[in-house]
């Protein structure tokens, strides 16, 4: 069967996608058409970010055909997918997911999580000539962690997680350009600044690949094993994206190179239902290039052997096959499971 290989992407606004006969049409606000024949299987991926139209037919063909689609914010962030009825079909794996929770399975697969995420930090602060983190204690203290207690074991694990995580950025944000560097930590959703915002942009294009693989590879992506379960919260997803950010990471010092000040916009919200604020964000034309290139970046390839044939692979597969060899291994179809840390140069 032939890869499925073209992605569309509807990021102007007033673009509309529509279905034709044997095929999904694409047209613009200057009536330029584009065709995407279906029965040649091609088309793997569609983006619509909000101002853009689609008909009720090309929903029903993309359910159909089982192609990705991900609806973005105009700045690109993803806020929800299209999914087939049949998509939750496969039990088993679910279930062996779940009985996984209760064994002691589960806490050896977070301590592999963390492992995986502290050596892919190693492979950038290596690659720019700064401090690694001391994996033999880092081994040594993971090891050392042997209480029954799921939720104990992911409280000090995360813990440990997060100490890594302070000093690794510690050494990368000052690599990032003074002039629209304003703070020295890390922060996620409650970030004020442009920095942070891009680093959490870019961090949810990386979740949806990793949602994405989830689903396809049949398992829960609000069960996890790393992190507790909460409402709203995809916790297998925060597990297995752990170890890949440094690739994001990796991704945003190159794109950051050459941003000022004037690449930057303030944005009120609301923060809540009687308070305003303001939040740093990339201006839309910076928004815009930072997906398309990041969108092409998942499609650069790394050294890692694939499934089934070849050495390399892209990092979108890699992905993909991450989430199927761990459902292989909660199925009890391989002996094991560790994650694969791609190497940088």
């Amino acid at each position: 069967m032939k890869s499925k290989t073209k992605k569309i992407f509807l990021d102007d606004s007033g673009e509309f996608l529509g279905r034709g006969e044997g095929c999904l049409i694409v047209s613009n606000r200057k009536h330029e058409v584009e065709k995407y024949p279906l029965f040649e299987n091609e088309i793997g991926e569609v983006q619509i970010k909000m101002g853009n139209s689609v008909s009720s037919g090309a929903l029903a063909t993309l359910a159909f055909w089982g192609i990705d689609t991900l609806i973005t914010t105009q700045r690109g962030a993803p806020v929800g997918y299209l999914r087939a009825i049949d998509d939750d079909s496969h039990v088993k794996t679910r279930v062996c997911q779940y009985e996984a929770i209760k064994s002691g399975r589960a806490i050896e697969i977070a301590k592999k999580l963390v492992m995986s995420k502290i050596l892919g930090q190693n492979q950038l602060l290596k690659k720019y000539g700064l401090r690694q983190h001391d994996l033999i204690t880092a081994k040594q203290t993971i090891d050392s962690i042997k209480m029954e207690n799921i939720n104990v074991v992911r409280n000090k694990l995360t813990s440990l997680e997060g100490k890594f995580t302070d000093r690794y950025f510690q050494q990368i944000f000052p690599m990032l350009p003074h002039s629209v560097l304003k703070v020295e930590k890390r922060r996620t959703f409650k970030a004020y600044d442009g920095i942070n915002n891009t680093f959490n942009l870019a961090y949810t294009v990386l979740k949806w690949k990793v949602h994405k693989a989830i689903i396809k590879a049949k398992l829960e992506p609000f069960l996890g094993f790393l992190h507790s379960e909460q409402f709203s919260k995809p916790s297998l997803v925060c597990d297995l994206m752990e170890t890949y950010r440094f690739l994001i990471d990796d991704f945003l010092i190159q794109f950051s190179k050459s941003l000022g000040k004037k690449d930057f916009a303030m944005v009120q919200e609301d923060f809540s239902s009687k308070k305003k604020g303001k939040r740093e964000y990339l201006s839309k034309p910076l928004a815009k290039e930072l997906m398309t290139k990041l969108n092409a970046f998942f499609e650069t390839t790394v050294e890692i052997p694939r499934m089934k044939y070849g050495n390399r692979q892209e990092i979108e597969t890699l992905l993909s096959e991450e989430a199927l060899l761990l459902a292989k291994y909660l199925r009890n179809e391989r002996k094991d499971w560790q994650p694969r840390v791609p190497i940088i140069c």
